[in-house]
This record gives structure tokens, sequence and C-alpha cells, in this order.
């Protein structure tokens, strides 16, 4: 057996859009009822949401049998975390705050085996090889890992070439809110000068041959964005859904 199938990249390579959804939970139940809604990809979010190795590997178990596409953003890229998620079976990663080529490099080191990298070899008794099941997995697995880099301050945007010029990363994606607190406006991505920025550094990323990325619940914004070449586009946030909801039923029945 080799390393499983890796359908989101193998979308991203034909030049496909799919659509996501962030999971802030940290929990299994959550996300394995996002999972069953249809949306394309679920992003298990490290950085943001109290997650930590064994809630994440806890969602990748539930989605594993679902339709939709696992991506685990890790708070930070260092080369122990990225191991970890790995062996627990994380295929696709989103890494926070990349701002130059050489790390972008170190991180497409971490996630491979040697010689193309650093990635130690201890998933033969792990979740990620079907716990020894999978025999060829360590040469394998390299062709499947899908490694997507944040980029959402002004350096990095400076660096964008040169990031995207780094063989390895299958996707940029734009962070809309700490790229506005960067240029200054904290909070209002949907500043003239913010959009600009976003909208330029998606057509740069899909000119270069990489799969552009983004997270928007404003749909005409969505609309903007896939039209300058967008392709793995997050439309949501469980939490903020479930909060929204909640308010406006509780609204509607005890402010009569």
């Amino acid at each position: 057996m080799t390393a499983p199938h890796n359908a989101f990249k193998a979308a991203l390579a034909r030049g496909e859009t799919r659509f996501g959804l962030w999971l802030g939970f940290a929990h299994p139940y959550p996300a394995e009822i996002a999972g069953h809604t249809g949306f394309d990809w679920l992003v298990i979010d490290g950085e943001h949401a109290p997650n930590d190795l064994p809630t994440i590997a806890a969602q990748l178990q539930v989605l594993d049998p679902l339709p939709a596409d696992a991506v685990v953003r890790l708070p930070m890229g260092e080369d122990w975390a990225i191991k970890q998620v790995l062996d627990a079976g994380a295929q696709t990663l989103l890494i926070p705050m990349v701002e130059s080529a050489a790390e972008a490099r170190a991180l497409v080191r971490a996630t491979r085996y040697p010689p193309q990298g650093i990635r130690g070899m201890g998933a033969g008794f792990a979740r990620a090889s079907r716990f020894g099941g999978a025999a060829d997995y360590a040469t394998t697995a390299n062709a499947e890992i899908c490694l997507l880099v944040q980029v959402e301050t002004r350096s990095g945007l400076a660096a964008l070439d040169d990031i995207l010029a780094v063989e390895g990363v299958d996707g940029v994606f734009i962070g809309p809110a700490d790229l506005s607190a960067d240029m200054g406006y904290p909070g209002r991505a949907e500043v003239p000068e913010v959009q600009t920025a976003i909208e330029d550094a998606l057509r740069r990323i899909r000119a270069a041959g990489k799969a552009p990325g983004i997270l928007s619940t404003d749909d005409e914004a969505v609309s903007r964005y896939l039209d300058c070449g967008a392709q793995f586009v997050a439309v949501g946030i469980d939490v903020s859904i479930l909060s929204a909801a909640l308010r406006a039923r509780a609204a509607r029945w005890t402010k009569g």
C-alpha cells in the first residue's frame, strides 16, 4: 500500500475551484457535521482555535471517510509540529505568516522525507501509514503532501514572487485580516487599498501556476476573488455561523 491519494492537491493542480469552511470548535462532533454538509474542504484551525495534537487527530479521523478534504492550519511552521500532524494523518497543511522564500523552502523540507527534506522516519507506527499497513508510505508520501503558505503582511507581499518560485509550495493563501491590520487598517479588510493588494496578489499567484486561496464571508468579495483566479476559497467559519444563528434566534424571542 502507498500513501493515500490527496484529492485536494490533485484538484488544485487541475485548476479546479474548491469552496471551504473554517472549523473552530476544536472537537470532532461539529467537524463531522460540517463534513456532511457539502463543502469541498475544511480547515482544522490550530492557530486561533483551541486545538492541540489530540483534537486535530480526532477531527482527521472523523473526516477521513467523508467527502470534504481536511486541511490543518498550524499556529507556526516548526519542524516538530509539522512532523506530528503529518504522522497523525494530515496531508494538506496551511502555515501562517510566511514572509520569505527561505521560510517557504524550510517548510517544504519539513514536510518531505529525505533526501528531499528532513521529516523524521517515524510514521511506520502512526496513523499516516495506517499503522504500518501502508508498507510503501515513506517512499510515496512526499508526492501526496500539499503545502499551502499564508502571505498576510506587507513583507510577505514584497517577497511573493520569490515565494511563488519555491518548488513544493502548492498554493498561497492571502490572509485579509492580518494583511489589513499590517497595512494600518485593523478590522477593515474592505478598504480599497487592502482590496487592491489582495486582488493583485491573487492574480500573481495564479499567473505563477500556484493555487490562490482566500477567506471571506462576503459574497460580493468572494465573487471578485474568483474573478481574480482564487481557487481554494473559504466562505464561512463554523463558530461565527452558529453564533450569528443563535443571536438571531434569541433576538426573535427575547426582545419582542
